[in-house]
């Protein structure tokens, strides 16, 4: 097994590590108080669990060389990771959608809030330290499943704090009786109404993640073009080589393939010029853009600079 996928395997291990972790804790803290702002937390780590499992399996195959069934490897499969996540987080954000509302039309006294919301601390300190861990081993991996199951994460500490405050209001409200009186007066049954309001906004957060996470999917599916500042790149290169030797190029496509990026583009050059000139100015231009991406792959195609077929060409961008 090659060095880097052992890397990237151990990062899919530690993901798997902190959501089980984190549901138990969860899950524990929801036992206690009987929070339902903390249930909807607890489901949403049993998400992260089931995705981190997904991504394990993805990392795996993604690793994998190209072969002849696959000649230009398997990095695209890391889509069908995020694409499976976004939809269990769409899932997860109706189901607390669906147990909040159900709460909200029946209040329910909490307890033990202190406990709650200790719990919920420890387990939201452990998915913050691995969402920056994973956020950054994307970065330098340039794997989309390892970058996703990191933001994915950090989703889930911002929804665990939104919860907390949550509670931590009601825990508050509630020790003050003179709060608490007006509030009942109101028919809210105490400050306990902000705990179902509360997974209801969470619920909206989780599915917006969600909606991303397969917007992001769609798009890498679809042979998305490399974003605008990676293209910016790609053109100064061959924009240097044109002033230098007197070609042109046009036909620049590119697309990514999970962590993998795959560029085309046809090279214009004198039709006097030997194979050799032509090869060596290709050589260069795919050298200097390799020089500026770890995961590129680049296929040039020489024509001469004077025929009038070369320039015939559908999407020519330069």
């Amino acid at each position: 097994m090659a060095v880097k996928q052992k890397s990237l395997m151990i990062y899919g291990w530690l993901s798997i590590a902190a959501a089980l972790s984190t549901i138990g804790l969860k899950s524990y803290a929801y036992w206690l108080t009987g929070s339902v702002g903390l249930l909807s937390d607890a489901l949403e780590s049993l998400i992260n669990l089931v995705a981190a499992i997904i991504m394990l399996i993805v990392l795996y195959i993604a690793a994998k060389p190209p072969d002849d069934n696959h000649p230009y490897g398997y990095e695209k499969i890391e889509y069908f990771s995020s694409g499976a996540e976004g939809a269990m987080i769409l899932l997860a954000a109706v189901s607390i959608a669906i147990t909040a509302w159900d709460r909200l039309l029946n209040p329910q006294p909490l307890q033990q809030l202190d406990m709650g919301i200790a719990i919920s601390v420890i387990a939201s300190i452990i998915n913050l330290i691995v969402a920056l861990v994973l956020k950054y081993a994307g970065k330098k991996h340039q794997s989309i499943t390892l970058e996703s199951d990191g933001k994915h994460l950090m989703t889930d500490v911002w929804t665990t704090v939104g919860i907390l405050v949550g509670i931590g209001i009601i825990f508050v409200a509630n020790s003050f009786e003179e709060s608490l009186a007006i509030a009942k007066q109101l028919g809210l049954n105490g400050w306990e109404i902000l705990d179902p309001i509360i997974a209801i906004l969470v619920a909206i957060n989780i599915m917006w993640a969600g909606l991303q996470l397969i917007q992001r999917t769609i798009h890498g599916l679809m042979d998305g073009a490399l974003i605008a500042e990676e293209q910016a790149k790609i053109t100064e290169v061959l924009g240097q080589f044109v002033l230098l030797n007197g070609i042109a190029y046009h036909a620049l496509r590119t697309r990514y393939a999970g962590a993998r990026r795959f560029v085309s583009v046809h090279i214009l050059v004198p039709g006097n010029w030997t194979v050799q000139q032509g090869h060596d100015l290709v050589e260069s231009i795919e050298q200097n853009i390799t020089a500026i991406f770890d995961n590129i792959d680049i296929d040039t195609h020489l024509e001469p600079i004077e025929d009038p077929a070369s320039w015939q060409h559908l999407n020519a961008t330069a």
